[in-house]
Order: C-alpha cells, then structure tokens, then sequence
C-alpha cells in the first residue's frame, strides 16, 4: 500500500536560508532515489538536491524564488519504499541471518 511521505530539506550546512533557482520536478512526476528535486543557490555555489527515496511527486510546497531552510517542506512523494526497503534489507541479511 502506497504512503504519503514528507520530503525536507536536508542539512546543508551553515546557511540560514538559501533561494530555490529550479523546480525540477511537477506533480505527478515519478522520481528515483537520488534524482534531484531542486537547485539551491548560496553567496558560494549552487546545489542539487536529491530525492531520498522513489515515488510519485504529490504536492509541491516550494516554487522558484522561495528561500528555505533545513527542515522545510519542500515536496510529498507517494512511495512503496518501505516494502522496498524491507525486503532490500531482507536480502542483504538473508546470508548472514542463518
């Protein structure tokens, strides 16, 4: 059964809040674990900021020009990943396990 899952930003260092230059994705988009969501911009650099695990996009909470901050929502995501996750970690124990 497909769960509805909250997707913040990240820690990404010493900034207080950083501008979204790119959405790069839309609702109803299918993303894979570590595809990027966003770009960011700093004073020092830009930076991707990747999907933590896969599913359909369902809400966007952030749009170009926002500013964010570690904790924020930046979209939801429809995932099977927990039933993904179990039975990866299954498989990865299974010769250990016996």
């Amino acid at each position: 059964m497909p769960t509805q899952k909250n997707v913040e930003l990240p820690d990404i260092g010493d900034f207080d809040a950083v501008d979204i230059i790119e959405v790069l994705v839309k609702v109803g988009d299918t993303v894979n674990e570590n595809d990027s969501i966003i770009t960011l911009e700093t004073d020092k650099a830009t930076m991707e900021i990747p999907a933590p695990f896969a599913g359909k996009v369902t809400a966007l909470s952030v749009k170009v020009g926002d500013k964010v901050a570690k904790g924020d929502l930046i979209l939801t995501l429809e995932s099977e990943s927990e039933r993904s996750e179990e039975r990866r970690v299954g498989k990865e124990c299974e010769p250990r396990c016996r």
